[in-house]
């Protein structure tokens, strides 16, 4: 598909599912503000099910994206490994210098003295499964930079989302987080673009969906809220907190299956919390947690 094409067929798509949902918005949107209300933090979310109604709920604000970005970078790397007609058995040297401390890098631990080889695909499910920065750092070395991913994801069609900042960058100054944002709809259309197009080819579509599943962290947030036999792929974030302790973000974005077959999308970007890391988890959880109980009412066959 030509980019002007595909470009075109996601807006309509978009559109689409917007005139869609706003028979049931009213419900669950109800639903969902009656679950954040009194709560200290700015929360955004949107659900798409079954890929054609989207739901939304503080969809306006920017929200700063933390580590939900790596599943981003992962598109943008497979489409590097494309183009460059390499594979993720392809190996990359990993200097000492990119093995930066005080920041969280499981990969790190179990190799400090640095200057290895190791391949795309395992320096990818570092990303993804134990959200390690210096893994993510070292794939933006690799496909030239954050805004690479950036101008992909706008590739795709979708927008309202920024890409500029590194882990190393953002940890070196917190308002830098600010700058790498997105809208919880463009979340949850960039899953639906992943899960229904053909963006990447079978076996690498898997290998990150299996990763994701296999997600390490954020435990208490979507996951908490669903029934332990309903699958969740999914990629978290979280932020240190500012001078003022507000927490900067707190996040959760993946896919739903459900034993049947059927799925949706949702993404939960918690921002400005002053409420505890526990509650800001409860908050995601809770709202998983409804949103499959409506989803089970209205869809599930």
């Amino acid at each position: 598909m030509r980019r002007e094409s595909k470009c075109i067929f996601l807006f309509v798509c978009f559109c689409l599912l917007a005139f869609l949902g706003k028979a049931q918005t009213n419900d669950l949107g109800a639903r969902l503000k009656e679950t954040l209300a009194g709560k200290a933090a700015t929360v955004g979310v949107a659900v798409i099910f079954n890929g054609n109604e989207l739901i939304t709920v503080n969809n306006m604000y920017r929200y700063p994206m933390m580590s939900t970005f790596k599943f981003h970078q992962a598109l943008s790397v497979l489409d590097y490994l494309n183009k460059n007609e390499k594979d993720l058995n392809t190996e990359i040297l990993v200097k000492q210098s990119q093995l930066l401390a005080n920041t969280h890098s499981p990969m790190r631990d179990a190799n400090p003295k640095g200057n290895f080889t190791m391949s795309v695909g395992d320096l990818l499910k570092y990303s993804l499964i134990d959200s390690d920065n210096n893994a993510c750092d070292v794939l933006f070395d690799l496909i030239g930079g954050p805004k690479v991913t950036e101008k992909y994801i706008h590739k795709l069609g979708i927008e309202d989302v920024a890409i500029s900042q590194t882990e190393s960058l953002m940890h070196a100054n917190p308002d830098n987080c600010m700058l790498n944002w997105c809208k919880p709809s463009s979340a949850v259309l960039l899953l639906e673009t992943f899960l229904q197009q053909p963006i990447c080819n079978k076996s690498q579509k898997l290998f990150i969906q299996r990763a994701m599943a296999d997600c390490s962290t954020g435990k208490d947030k979507l996951k908490a809220g669903l029934p332990k036999d309903v699958l969740l792929a999914h990629k978290t974030g979280s932020s240190d907190r500012n001078e003022y302790g507000y927490k900067i973000a707190d996040n959760d974005m993946g896919f739903v299956v459900l034993p049947n077959g059927q799925y949706y999308t949702i993404a939960v970007f918690v921002m400005n919390s002053r409420e505890s890391d526990k509650k800001n988890a409860r908050i995601i959880a809770d709202v998983s947690r409804v949103v499959y109980e409506y989803f089970v009412e209205h869809y599930k066959k």
